[in-house]
């Protein structure tokens, strides 16, 4: 299938690994113009040399910490400045810490609500005004399938996560009319950086192996096993491309049947 992406313009927060890098790395594949973003300059910028030799297409490294307030705003205009427009945005951040309604400070909260929820609300508020003028204007949001089944010990995550859902839902249908199509991935376990530290996490804490948290954790899918960071990005791609044209406001699991529930 032609996903029609040749020569649209992406960029991708939170990207210099897991399902950020992933996803970036497909749309460089099917010949986007893709700008990456992560909070480390040097490696951001290394990551963006080395998609581009792989791919053979135009990638840029953007640093910058979403979580702040003025980053956003900065990561769009670098984006647009380089490429000349913008057609996808896929907004994606790192998770909050673990931790439980006692465990969890005034700060935590907030630093959370920055980085889950106002990270997506900035960059999209930041890029209408390039994606209003785009032929195949597309939003991706990444969040968790935890905004359906809350994961144990990821308060904040579960909590905040869900705004964004509505943020989407509400942003699907306000902007339909103008061509601007508005989705979510919500992930599951998949083999990332990320996992592995939660995984780290849970073996310190149950006096276990990573190993063995692993496989419990694999167990709760009907797969058997964790997904893999390219399986989610396929999803991912072929949502913001033009050949899903007749798709907005859906919050898509791709999470190897772990959510348990029907809707």
């Amino acid at each position: 299938m032609d996903l029609k992406l040749k020569d649209k313009r992406a960029l991708v927060s939170g990207s210099s690994r897991g399902l950020g890098y992933a996803a970036a790395l497909v749309l460089a594949k099917e010949g986007c113009k893709v700008a990456i973003n992560g909070r480390d300059e040097a490696k951001i910028k290394s990551v963006a040399d080395r998609l581009s030799k792989e791919t053979g297409t135009r990638v840029i490294g953007l640093a910058g910490d979403v979580g702040l307030l003025d980053i956003p705003e900065k990561l769009i205009q670098q984006t647009v400045d380089a490429f000349g427009g913008l057609d996808i945005l896929i907004t994606n951040a790192g998770g909050p810490p673990s931790g439980s309604i006692d465990s969890l400070n005034e700060a935590a909260w907030q630093k959370g609500i920055d980085l889950c929820l106002m990270a997506h609300v900035r960059l999209i508020k930041a890029a209408l005004p390039y994606l209003r003028k785009s032929t195949a204007a597309s939003i991706l949001t990444i969040t968790s399938y935890s905004v359906k089944q809350p994961i144990a010990n990821l308060l904040l995550s579960n909590s905040i996560r869900s705004a964004t859902i509505g943020l989407t839902k509400t942003l699907a249908l306000e902007l339909g009319k103008e061509g601007i199509r508005v989705n979510s991935i919500l992930p599951g376990w998949t083999e990332t950086e990320r996992v592995a530290e939660l995984m780290t996490a849970r073996a310190t804490a149950n006096s276990t192996t990573v190993e063995e948290e692993t496989h419990k954790q694999s167990e709760q899918s009907p797969l058997g096993r964790l997904g893999q960071p390219e399986e989610f990005a396929n999803a991912a791609v072929f949502l913001v491309s033009p050949a899903a044209s007749y798709i907005t406001g859906v919050m898509l699991s791709v999470d190897g049947g772990m959510y348990k529930g029907t809707m």
